[in-house]
């Protein structure tokens, strides 16, 4: 037996309207067609669907099962035409986000929030990018966006600028550093160094300061969260290198002391890193824009 959604869409639309002609005309046939096809369904199932000389038309037992299916089926294939239509529309989606950066939640969540408002019809999801190689997972479609500062030449990927930032030293005021007004690579021999539990090579501060220099701390400590290592460092238990959207808020507090890292200061881009089909869909350059303006409030507050 070969059941078509259209003889779906009949069995429903008879028991519906209660008779042959106005389903006829719901479905825009003409009644002989219609009639044309019941038969053409009850030839090919070996049963009746309908109880004859009832009025109103009565499904028979095997019609009840087709309904049944009907009612079952052509939900479910609406809602997939709904979603298709939403992803040519460019309404719909899946944002599935990778993050390599502990941090990045301080702005990321204001940005999904106002994300979500604009987009309800997005898939939105967040997965810590250290847990697993997220440009890879990029690639084999496991996740839409990895946040990286760490852009790499990757056929098919494309990394998007979000923002500048500067990596920041952070230490307890009663820190002998606490004195100094710029803090140097040699500054970090003497002192236990708290960061995140990530590979050193994708640190700010081996990258762009202890490595090159040839300086390695007294101790490496690895915390997972940002407020446990503000504590530590509170405590004098160690100091750290943290982004400026980070330690905005430290400034106003007397337990810290924040200062610029070499006279220049360092400088590090923060990349958006989508699959290139998918770098100008309307909700992705949206989710880019709306990172692009959080950050801006963050530096600025």
């Amino acid at each position: 037996m070969h059941i078509e959604f259209r003889h779906l869409r009949t069995i429903k639309a008879i028991h519906d309207t209660g008779g042959l002609a106005r389903a006829a005309d719901q479905l825009n046939i003409t009644q002989s067609a219609l009639s044309h096809q019941i038969k053409g369904i009850e030839d090919q199932a070996g049963v009746d669907l309908f109880v004859r000389r009832s009025k109103p038309l009565r499904l028979s037992a095997a019609g009840k099962k087709l309904l049944a299916a009907a009612e079952k089926i052509l939900p479910q294939v609406a809602a997939l035409e709904a979603e298709f239509a939403g992803l040519v529309q460019g309404r719909s989606g899946r944002l599935h986000i990778a993050i390599e950066c502990h941090a990045c939640f301080e702005w990321l969540l204001p940005v999904l929030e106002a994300f979500r408002k604009a987009w309800p019809e997005v898939d939105v999801d967040i997965r810590p990018g250290l847990a697993f190689e997220a440009l890879p997972a990029l690639r084999r479609e496991d996740v839409d966006l990895v946040i990286s500062s760490d852009p790499e030449t990757i056929e098919g990927i494309e990394f998007t600028p979000l923002f500048d930032y500067e990596p920041v030293f952070v230490a307890s005021a009663q820190n002998p550093l606490a004195a100094k007004e710029v803090i140097e690579a040699e500054d970090f021999r003497g002192q236990t160094l708290i960061t995140y539990p990530v590979d050193r090579a994708r640190l700010d501060v081996f990258s762009e300061l202890l490595t090159p220099a040839r300086v390695e701390p007294a101790a490496l400590r690895q915390v997972e969260l940002t407020a446990v290592i503000l504590m530590l460092v509170a405590s004098n238990r160690g100091v750290s290198v943290l982004p400026d959207w980070v330690v905005r808020q430290l400034r106003k507090s007397s337990d810290y002391v924040t200062r610029r890292i070499t006279e220049g200061g360092l400088s590090k881009r923060l990349y958006a890193a989508t699959r290139e089909d998918d770098t100008t869909r309307p909700y992705m350059a949206h989710f880019v824009r709306l990172a692009r303006s959080e950050a801006v409030k963050l530096q600025r507050s």
